[in-house]
């Protein structure tokens, strides 16, 4: 039995969808047959999806960009919090502003816009769906990006909270995402060198596409996902093979 995601006519708002991981989000969700809104700080085209300019971080910023859409659609069924991330930079040298910024737009930005969304769902009979975009930074190690990891491990309880809080009408849901080929994957990993010797690393063979990401928040945000609320989706192809498994190897198999 063929089980298709059909969200023919919903109202979906995902924040920083115009580029990478949000570009695929925004993809799944139009070809589910969603009205998609996208939002960020610089002004780009999306085919088949409306753009509205926001700095998530901004209270006043939200509010107007809320208000908008339910002026213009009348409702606002999905709101997927993806707008984020970190450059590379090492805890010890980087600056308490540094620091506070990346927690800002990782953490504290999907809360703001999440209580902006929950006011409008709270009061729709149909209520709405909120879908976070983790990392599996928030799981494991992250070195380099020691305050985004901790912004994404809050992210992941704050999902489960705000499920609690805001249940039944409207549930919260998150994505823990491994690492996603993107325009910008040479930035992190070099060369296509670099990028197939980091793909050997991953049980799949490869990295994701922003696509498969897009399919998975719309899987959650959809009617097949009604009983998942305060859930963390690991999207990450199999993880990591463990480094034990490679350093424990010897000639002929001998200790």
């Amino acid at each position: 039995m063929l089980v298709e995601l059909d969200l023919d006519g919903a109202v979906v708002l995902v924040t920083g969808g115009v580029r990478g991981v949000g570009l695929g989000i925004t993809r799944a969700f139009l070809a589910a047959g969603a009205v998609v809104v996208t939002c960020a700080r610089r002004p780009a085209e999306v085919p088949g999806a409306s753009f509205v300019p926001c700095d998530v971080r901004d209270a006043n910023q939200v509010s107007e960009l809320m208000s908008g859409i339910v002026a213009e659609q009348g409702r606002l069924d999905v709101v997927v919090n993806n707008a984020g991330g970190a450059p590379f930079a090492l805890a010890a040298k980087a600056s308490p502003r540094f620091h506070q910024k990346i927690v800002e737009l990782n953490l504290l930005a999907p809360l703001l816009v999440s209580q902006a969304a929950n006011a409008v769902m709270q009061s729709q009979p149909s209520g709405g769906s909120i879908v976070m975009v983790s990392s599996v930074s928030g799981r494991r190690p992250s070195p380099g990006t020691a305050a985004y990891g901790a912004a994404k491990a809050g992210l992941d309880n704050l999902t489960a909270s705000l499920a609690v809080e805001w249940a039944p009408r409207v549930r919260v849901n998150a994505l823990a995402v491994g690492m996603v080929r993107t325009e910008q994957s040479h930035l992190h990993y070099g060369s296509e060198a670099g990028i197939a010797a980091v793909e050997r690393t991953v049980p799949l063979g490869r990295l994701a596409s922003p696509d498969e990401v897009g399919a998975c928040a719309v899987f959650l945000a959809s009617p097949l996902a009604s009983y998942v609320s305060g859930a963390t989706l690991v999207v990450h192809g199999g993880g990591e093979v463990p480094a034990f498994l490679d350093a424990a190897k010897t000639d002929g198999g001998s200790s």
